[in-house]
């Protein structure tokens, strides 16, 4: 039980900040307020359009962590082994694309690290420009990209770009290697996607002859090739197999 000490001293502390808010000043609240007008100092301009730009880089950031990093590798693959197993929503869609957030956020670590050290750093303690560490945040994030991204894909955006024909992989933009590597993911994850298929298509074979052998035909053969699926799934730690695949396939 609480003694009777312990209990003076909550009614003290009780009391004292209730006399506090009793007598104490009105708390001011902020006023925040936008205004559109015309100004004659260029620099209110330029911090207007900065101001933008970083708006629009934000409304931007799903699309760039989408398709700028193993995210959309992950989460097709991921999908791909839902309608395997035929689980229907399970596991729901906000346990995989969980899932694959955190993994990429695995994989992606190293890279992030060397922006933060190398762009990010730099900048904020003022040994570098914007631009400057906006080129050198992008180098780590690039040789990723470009080490994931096949060159007939790069080939096909470089030729359909209609620039000319580039030196070196420094010489290829960003707006092209952006949908050159989204594509090469695309078809890496379908790769991936139809050797999860097989197994459990060889198990929707030998249950739906079988019934077919029986007579059972109007018994659906998914309903009884499910545990069978997931038993085949578990004895195999599929879990760890299907993520151990993944995370290895960026190395």
């Amino acid at each position: 039980m609480v003694n009777k000490k312990t209990i003076f001293i909550i009614v003290v502390i009780v009391a004292f900040f209730w006399s506090t808010c009793l007598y104490a000043a009105p708390l001011a609240l902020p006023k925040i307020g936008l205004e559109v007008g015309s100004s004659e100092n260029p620099e209110d301009i330029a911090l207007s359009l900065q101001i933008i730009a970083l708006l629009t880089v934000l409304s931007l950031a799903p699309a760039i962590l989408i398709l700028m990093t193993s995210f959309t590798r992950i989460i097709v693959v991921l999908s791909f082994l839902r309608n395997a197993l035929a689980t229907q929503q399970m596991p729901p869609n906000q346990v995989l694309v969980g899932l694959a957030l955190f993994l990429t956020f695995f994989i992606m670590a190293p890279i992030w690290s060397q922006m933060n050290q190398n762009a990010v750093q730099p900048y904020l303690n003022g040994e570098i420009q914007q631009e400057e560490a906006l080129n050198k945040a992008l180098e780590p994030l690039r040789e990723f990209m470009f080490k994931q991204t096949r060159e007939k894909d790069l080939a096909l955006f470089v030729n359909m770009s209609g620039a000319n024909q580039p030196n070196g992989i420094e010489d290829i933009p960003t707006t092209t290697l952006i949908p050159a590597f989204a594509i090469s993911e695309l078809k890496t994850a379908f790769q991936i996607g139809f050797i999860i298929y097989i197994p459990f298509i060889v198990i929707d074979m030998v249950v739906a002859s079988t019934l077919m052998s029986m007579g059972m035909l109007m018994l659906p053969p998914m309903m009884i090739s499910l545990p069978f699926k997931l038993l085949l799934f578990i004895l195999v730690d599929g879990w760890n197999l299907v993520v151990q695949t993944l995370v290895t396939s960026f190395r």
